[in-house]
């Protein structure tokens, strides 16, 4: 998929991966609408990003808010002829087991991991088919591959992002929209010490925990960024990004319903503390 001349629309695009991701895109002339619900960090994005020379527009946008999104198409249309490429990368994390997480969180989570996904992509959907060429990019993760102890609400979020991205690719075969799915392994974001945890934590199991995920975000955003963007021009359907992300497939793969032990068993004693 050539990408230079198109426009791409990327949610979370004020940090993290979705900044990394609107860097790669912009290096190769690629048109942006970014979204983010952080204002200052949308503005200090496309500020960073103005000097490539391609056409910027910044949209404050909370993907939990169903009107808010409907809205966005019309929004980025009145600064770009067209849409071609739609990320869906906005994420947040909550910590804590199904006992200890309350609905209200739960809702919290789903509504911006999942609904925020779903959305987006019917708002955007009718454009995107309206382009002689045009990809959906779904950011799950590799708790969309594997549902570790403590990641309830996460791992159900990603996993129902995969389901959904590789239910309407099949949907979509044969039109002009291609899906992407991403599972994305230990990325160093601020996604750790933003997460949100269940009530009843204590300040220092909060610290520690936070500390412990941080320590194993390890491969820099702008080397993920740089792989989901080049999948999209390969027109890949599914990406592994990072050596952890390849191993826990390929051990999920091997050994769907215990992979949980075997893991453990070849994850070194500090990592697995983490």
């Amino acid at each position: 998929m050539e990408l230079a001349g198109r426009t791409a629309v990327i949610t979370g695009a004020g940090g993290g991966i979705g900044r990394a991701i609107a860097e790669s895109l912009a290096r190769r002339q690629c048109n942006l609408a970014l979204a983010d619900v952080d204002s200052p960090a949308l503005e200090r994005a496309a500020a960073d990003l103005s000097a490539s020379g391609i056409r910027i527009s910044r949209h404050v946008l909370d993907v939990s808010d169903a009107k808010a999104v409907a809205a966005l198409p019309a929004e980025v249309l009145a600064a770009h002829p067209r849409v071609e490429l739609l990320v869906n990368n906005a994420g947040v994390a909550l910590g804590g087991t199904f006992e200890q997480v309350g609905e209200a969180d739960f809702e919290w989570l789903f509504g911006i991991n999942f609904w925020g996904v779903v959305r987006m992509t019917r708002a955007f959907l009718p454009l995107l088919r309206a382009a002689p060429e045009a990809r959906l990019v779904n950011l799950s993760s590799v708790f969309g591959l594997i549902a570790p102890p403590g990641q309830t609400a996460y791992a159900a979020s990603k996993f129902a992002v995969r389901g959904f991205s590789d239910a309407l690719r099949h949907e979509l075969a044969g039109s002009s929209v291609g899906v992407t799915v991403v599972h994305p392994g230990g990325v160093n974001t601020a996604i750790a010490r933003n997460a949100r945890v269940h009530a009843s934590a204590s300040v220092n199991e909060i610290e520690s925990t936070r500390h412990a995920f941080q320590a194993a975000l390890r491969l820099p955003a702008a080397a993920a960024g740089e792989a989901i963007v080049r999948a999209v021009e390969q027109r890949r359907s599914r990406v592994l990004v990072g050596r952890d992300a390849r191993i826990i497939a390929a051990a999920e793969r091997l050994s769907p319903v215990s992979y949980w032990r075997l893991l453990q068993r070849i994850t070194p004693r500090s990592r697995r503390r983490q």
